[in-house]
């Protein structure tokens, strides 16, 4: 896409990390922290998070400034510094994250219309699911008219949920008693929640979750007006939603105990608002949600086809993800997304799937993107490239890079050992595409390095298939 009209300017790429980021996981944030963690482990949770969240936004954007010629985001960092199928696999990776979160999205959107029509029970039921297949092809409808259009109504809805989180943290912050915030501080109370670093360890997949979506305007950066806006709408959208994620989290933890937070249904945000002001705040932040999940849903249905096509546009993927129609939409990359979307929502009906395993899932195909883009950023200031003219930036840029993989590798082991196993089980099948690429350009499939690390994750993915079968593994 090289026409200006098809360009996104900076409130549209805004729009898209935002929107991105703010979905269902803040409407469900109180609950899903208070099940793992404490106050006191909570605010540690969310300082270590926010220093380290902060440090891959930097690496976004000083990539987006220093590296222009290397667009899509994510996965290009990877195969520039790792080789092609490191590359492969972030693509491979963030892609599947995308859908599956698309699918949590659906999972709670009718979880909250439930509160409202019963019959969608906890969003996976018969009901639920062909209410969330109708809307998946609607929106597959709406991107084909042109990503433009569709970034427009993402800035629109974005706007739109933004009201309500505003109106809670307001209410709360009225109603916020300190004393109750302050009891059992760090958790000695509970035995089940485990030690202040156990409680750490945790929450942190839940406060990955909410802020997936921060390289959004990296995945865009071919589409961008200017190349600058890249990395400020990277920063701003960080900036803008921490201050939403914290302000609503402990908020709530001066409204409602531990407990009675960890009992609550989602989204447990109207729990919280209801037991401030009745009825009407449970339906006012259900709406807000509805909203919420309707704009996330847009944005990461327009990042599953995204990241699809910028890796073919390179032959990272194979060639017919090219393919776009006439609005610039690459049509087989958003159908085989969506393809995968509808076949996950038909498996969450037998396996009664809820939308807190399908978020730990999401987020754990998530980290090695993370890791890789942030070991690129570390690898350019020790080599000093990029940095001829500029030294002094090369030692702070050091600084940031070294904080931001040191958090990725704290997150995989945060992830736990379960989820990433599983996240091998998915890793694997995508040597088929990876191979069907190299094909295509007559290059022979891996390195010998690639082949053992192929060869690790084919033996990961075989001990979580015999786990998913002996029963000590689940989804």
């Amino acid at each position: 896409m090289t026409e200006s009209t098809h360009k996104l300017k900076l409130g549209a790429l805004v729009a898209l990390v935002v929107g991105s980021m703010i979905g269902g996981g803040i409407f469900s944030l109180p609950q899903n922290i208070a099940a793992s963690a404490s106050a006191g482990a909570t605010l540690l949770g969310w300082l270590i998070t926010g220093v380290g969240m902060l440090t891959l936004a930097f690496v976004f954007q000083t990539l987006a400034n220093r590296k222009p010629e290397l667009d899509g985001g994510v996965y290009v960092y990877a195969k520039a510094g790792f080789g092609d199928y490191m590359g492969f696999s972030s693509a491979w990776g963030y892609w599947i994250s995308a859908w599956i979160g698309n699918v949590s999205y659906m999972v709670l959107l009718f979880a909250t219309l439930g509160y409202f029509f019963p019959l969608f029970g906890e969003g996976n039921t018969l009901p639920a699911i062909v209410g969330a297949s109708i809307l998946l092809w609607l929106l597959h409808l709406l991107v084909l008219r042109g990503i433009k259009e569709a970034a427009f109504i993402n800035l629109v809805t974005t706007v739109a949920k933004i009201v309500p989180l505003a109106m809670f943290i307001v209410l709360a912050a009225i109603n916020f008693k300190l004393d109750l915030f302050t009891t059992d501080f760090w958790g000695k109370g509970n035995l089940e929640l485990g030690s202040v670093m156990d409680q750490v360890r945790n929450m942190m997949l839940v406060t990955v979750w909410v802020f997936i979506g921060i390289e959004g305007a990296s995945i865009f950066s071919a589409r961008a007006a200017k190349r600058s806006d890249v990395g400020t709408s990277t920063v701003i959208g960080f900036v803008g939603v921490l201050l939403l994620l914290v302000m609503v989290n402990m908020l709530s933890m001066g409204i409602m105990n531990q407990p009675e937070l960890a009992g609550l249904k989602n989204p447990s945000m109207a729990g919280v608002l209801e037991h401030v002001v009745g009825p009407w705040g449970a339906i006012l932040i259900s709406v807000g949600l509805i909203v919420s999940l309707a704009g996330a849903l847009l944005s990461w249905t327009l990042l599953c086809a995204e990241i699809l096509f910028s890796s073919a546009s390179d032959h990272t993927m194979p060639a017919f993800l090219r393919k776009e129609n006439a609005k610039k939409v690459p049509v087989n990359a958003l159908f085989l997304s969506n393809l995968m979307i509808q076949v996950f929502l038909i498996i969450t009906l037998f396996n009664d799937a809820t939308y807190l395993k399908l978020l730990y899932l999401a987020t754990s195909m998530i980290l090695v993107p993370y890791f890789w883009s942030a070991a690129y950023a570390l690898l350019l200031t020790v080599r000093g490239e990029s940095y001829e003219t500029d030294p002094a930036d090369r030692n702070k840029d050091l600084v940031i890079a070294a904080v931001a993989t040191l958090y990725a590798v704290w997150l995989l082991y945060a992830g736990g050992v379960q989820y990433l196993l599983l996240s091998a089980l998915l890793y694997a099948p995508g040597a088929i595409l990876f191979a069907k690429a190299k094909s295509e350009m007559g290059e022979p499939v891996f390195t010998h390095i690639e082949k053992l690390i192929f060869a690790a994750v084919l033996l990961g993915a075989l001990f979580a298939a015999y786990g998913l079968y002996a029963g000590f593994l689940a989804i």
